[in-house]
């Protein structure tokens, strides 16, 4: 069964609430084994365009994925973050070939 990721291009516009986010969503990643594999690093945009901060997070499945992102833990931390930023997300799963 493949990986599943989070993608997620994010603007912050409150960095210090943002940080009350990041500590609200460790309670849900920790819960579903989430592994950041990218969170906000120097990025270069070639083609496009995107926002300022890229986040990858990975999931041991699709399921596990869409489950952590529906859970209370983290519509709670969402709901921090939505006051603070904007932000494209997309789940997708990952190739397993």
């Amino acid at each position: 069964m493949p990986k599943a990721y989070w993608v997620a291009h994010v603007t912050v516009d409150d960095p210090k609430v943002y940080e009350d986010y990041r500590a609200a969503n460790a309670v849900a990643f920790a819960k579903y084994g989430a592994k950041f594999v990218v969170r906000g690093g120097v990025q270069e945009i070639l083609e496009g365009s995107s926002r300022p901060r890229t986040v990858v997070i990975e999931f041991k499945d699709l399921e596990t994925a869409k489950a952590c992102y529906n859970s209370p833990e983290y519509q709670h931390a969402l709901s921090i973050r939505q006051t603070v930023s904007s932000g494209d997300l997309v789940i997708v799963e990952g190739y397993d070939g």
